[in-house]
């Protein structure tokens, strides 16, 4: 919430009256009314607004774009952005969030790591049920199949979202609903363009994957879970992952019946598939329950050690599916990306990765959605820093936190009852109110260091930007007071084999057991060993 910054750190002219925002029209929904002219943008245009950004529709004008994926693809690479200027995608974000892309991807990083001799590693890429794209891999699939006989399987078009497409089938013969039917009229033979996946020749794409026959129920209900992760960069690659998300569930009893697999409502969660169950526990809801009372529940149910095994895999799954296209990845310092994963659990309480979308749904449905939601994109423009308000080396910001930077992975203090913080309280605002104190002290103090080192004419301290009153040095310091020492310390550095975080910085997270304590910081994934110690010499 950036008026805690505001009010603790005084500019002129405040930097909110300068910053101008676009936002695609795509992020319009429909009125209740029906009416395609009466409509109002989602969630992300109410919290642009609140933060006191001017709307603009120029072309260029703006310091930040939150635009749909047609745009990126058709005039990223063709204009040129100032520094300044951001936008809400990478230009081949699907390399991770089309369904075969990510399995291509993935599949390719085993493969590496099973060559290199690091075979742990690889079966940390086992995150996605067994999957093959049709038609390319359609004996592969046959293959497979002949060997689970009686299996389940699911079908999803490589393109299309919101459930869109998706069939089950436990019979070679069912395939055939894949297959559009041959239209051999002269509307046929007009050129398409080769970009478009529904316009291509033959068979739209497909991936195939071995259905998830014991997925984990409440009250007989089947759920998934879709959490939010926020890149900042691949090169290094730095991930922040958000405390908050929600369960979506079925609103009809699940059933393994093979006679019932039409029935898409028990076996779908999507909430475009369950917004048309009619019943009136989704009007109440929204078919959505957060992870907070989720992980409660697990607890209750099944004990600590298994939800935390559970909900460190499930970030585990999130670090090894970026790490697959890091390196496939164009990296651009004008981009950044909210991502939306969708976790499934079974029986035996085991995540699995189904997709990762580039535009998670930013519309809510009910309040307690929209609340969460508001506060959730109001914590990543934080995260994003258009007002240059923070020093980047924060390991918390608002409701998001630094999972993973550049070979270094990150969790709550050694001792914590919990192994991640996903799931946990989401001190959001009390948060940000103690950061914006904690920087508003830096500030001050660098401002006067360098009044200090003009009049005795020596250098200020060489650790701020060009406009120190606009970015704080990287080193952070501790606030002054009764419960601070007054001898600075080095703090947090991204490397794993440099100073650990200082313990008395403002900006740890008071909770998992003391205030004092420093997040964990080790490296991963775990480097192999080397071949002297593999052979013990």
């Amino acid at each position: 919430m950036s008026e805690y910054f505001r009010k603790l750190v005084k500019r002129d002219p405040p930097p909110a009256a300068l910053i101008r925002f676009r936002c695609a029209k795509l992020h319009r929904v429909a009125s209740a009314s029906g009416d395609s002219k009466d409509s109002e943008y989602n969630t992300i245009y109410d919290v642009l607004k609140s933060r006191g950004w001017k709307e603009t529709d120029v072309d260029t004008e703006w310091n930040i774009f939150w635009t749909d994926k047609d745009w990126i693809h058709s005039f990223f690479d063709k204009i040129h952005l100032d520094p300044h200027q951001h936008v809400n995608h990478f230009l081949n974000h699907y390399e991770l969030t089309r369904k075969d892309l990510l399995v291509k991807n993935m599949k390719r990083m085993k493969r590496l790591c099973e060559k290199e001799g690091r075979l742990e590693e690889a079966a940390k890429y086992n995150i996605c049920p067994i999957t093959f794209v049709v038609p390319q891999e359609y004996s592969m699939f046959v293959e497979e199949f002949k060997k689970w006989t009686g299996s389940t399987w699911i079908m999803k078009p490589v393109g299309r979202s919101q459930g869109s497409g998706i069939f089950l089938l436990n019979k070679l013969a069912q395939i055939q609903q894949w297959k559009p039917k041959q239209d051999w009229g002269p509307s046929s033979q007009t050129k398409k363009d080769p970009e478009d996946e529904e316009s291509r020749e033959g068979p739209e794409l497909y991936v195939v994957q071995k259905y998830v026959e014991s997925p984990l129920l409440i009250g007989g209900k089947k759920f998934d879970m879709r959490l939010y992760v926020c890149v900042t960069s691949y090169q290094p690659l730095t991930v922040y992952m958000h405390r908050g998300g929600f369960c979506r569930f079925s609103m009809s009893r699940y059933s393994s019946d093979k006679s019932d697999l039409s029935n898409l409502g028990s076996h779908l969660t999507n909430v475009a598939v369950q917004k048309h169950s009619g019943k009136a526990a989704y009007k109440r809801t929204g078919a959505k329950w957060d992870v907070n009372m989720l992980k409660s529940y697990l607890i209750s149910t099944v004990g600590l050690a298994t939800v935390n095994r559970m909900f460190s895999e499930t970030e585990a799954i999130v670090i090894h599916s970026l790490l697959s296209v890091q390196k496939v990845m164009i990296n651009d310092k004008h981009c950044f990306e909210l991502y939306g994963y969708d976790i499934l659990i079974d029986t035996d309480f085991k995540p699995w990765l189904l997709e990762v979308n580039a535009s998670p749904s930013l519309t809510a449905n009910t309040m307690a959605d929209y609340d969460m939601k508001f506060g959730l994109l109001d914590d990543l423009l934080t995260l994003i820093d258009m007002e240059k308000y923070l020093s980047g080396s924060e390991l918390q910001i608002g409701g998001f936190d630094l999972l993973y930077r550049d070979g270094v992975r990150f969790g709550p203090p050694e001792g914590s009852l919990h192994a991640s913080y996903l799931g946990c309280q989401n001190n959001r605002l009390s948060q940000l109110e103690r950061l914006a104190k904690t920087r508003a002290w830096e500030l001050r103090k660098e401002r006067q260091w360098s009044k200090e080192a003009v009049n005795s004419g020596t250098d200020p301290p060489n650790n701020s930007d060009q406009d120190g009153e606009q970015k704080a040095e990287q080193v952070p310091r501790e606030p002054a007071g009764p419960t601070h020492s007054s001898q600075r310390r080095q703090s947090f550095s991204a490397g794993a084999d440099t100073a650990q975080p200082n313990t008395e910085d403002v900006r740890l997270d008071p909770g998992f057991g003391g205030w004092l304590l420093p997040r964990t910081c080790r490296p991963y994934p775990t480097p192999a060993p080397t071949q002297t110690q593999a052979t013990g010499r």
